[in-house]
């Protein structure tokens, strides 16, 4: 019963103030202004529908503002996405820490990155976190200051591509659509990739489905352990 009431705490909090969002990129030339180069919602809320269009880049009911920036970036380099719980927030407010689960980032090449939406064919998984003795992706974000550290392959292709980075919070995962998923996409130019390899991609929406273990799970009362591991929803990393 107590665990019950932990997990119901968390809940309350998270109403309040969890919410996140990946408003800054910061590379190995520079760390960038808020939105600058990335589509930012004003309301910082998630995604929980994974059948929605919107799961590609956020949307509705986080209207997201265009940007005309494009960043570069190194193939083999590491960037980091940078979370805040609102776009003025500071390193020491990036989300509620009861706030449990995976963080991911993806990439899409695209013709024009500045446009295209994101939906559909061609995301590739690049980076993962899930549970680890304890310790969960958004763990290390959070106590990291909000810094995401993201390596940036030098097997793909130059060019332009969407860059996703994701947080899912899994403290009202007991039922199907409880996870709460939170991304942004930042445009980026890709420059000194090797082109090597051709990533085995899939489609946002489509990537994820509500009935994952990785999704529907109750960390209060069933957590992750060593003999009962986290399985990361998606595709393994490319």
């Amino acid at each position: 019963m107590k665990v019950i009431v932990l997990g119901a705490t968390a809940l309350l909090a998270s109403t309040a103030w969890g919410h996140t969002i990946f408003c800054q990129l910061k590379t190995d030339a520079q760390t960038y202004a808020v939105s600058y180069g990335i589509r930012t919602p004003s309301y910082d809320g998630p995604q929980t529908d994974v059948s929605s269009s919107n799961l590609a880049c956020n949307g509705p009911p986080n209207p997201t503002t265009p940007s005309d920036k494009i960043i570069d970036v190194k193939a083999g380099g590491t960037v980091n996405a940078i979370w805040r719980h609102t776009l003025q927030s500071g390193a020491n407010d990036v989300m509620d820490a009861g706030h449990k689960g995976p963080v991911m980032a993806y990439l899409k090449k695209v013709t024009d990155a500045k446009s295209d939406s994101g939906v559909g064919n061609g995301w590739f998984k690049i980076q993962e976190a899930g549970w680890s003795n304890g310790v969960w992706g958004t763990d290390t974000v959070v106590n990291s200051g909000g810094n995401q550290a993201i390596k940036i392959p030098d097997c793909i292709e130059n060019g332009q591509y969407l860059l996703r980075a994701e947080m899912i919070a899994l403290h009202g995962a007991r039922s199907a659509g409880g996870a709460q998923l939170y991304m942004e996409c930042a445009q980026i130019n890709v420059t000194g990739g090797t082109g090597t390899k051709n990533p085995t991609t899939a489609s946002i929406p489509g990537i994820y489905k509500s009935n994952d273990p990785g999704l529907l799970i109750d960390i209060y009362n069933h957590p992750p352990s060593s003999t009962n591991p986290y399985k990361i929803p998606g595709r393994q990393k490319t």
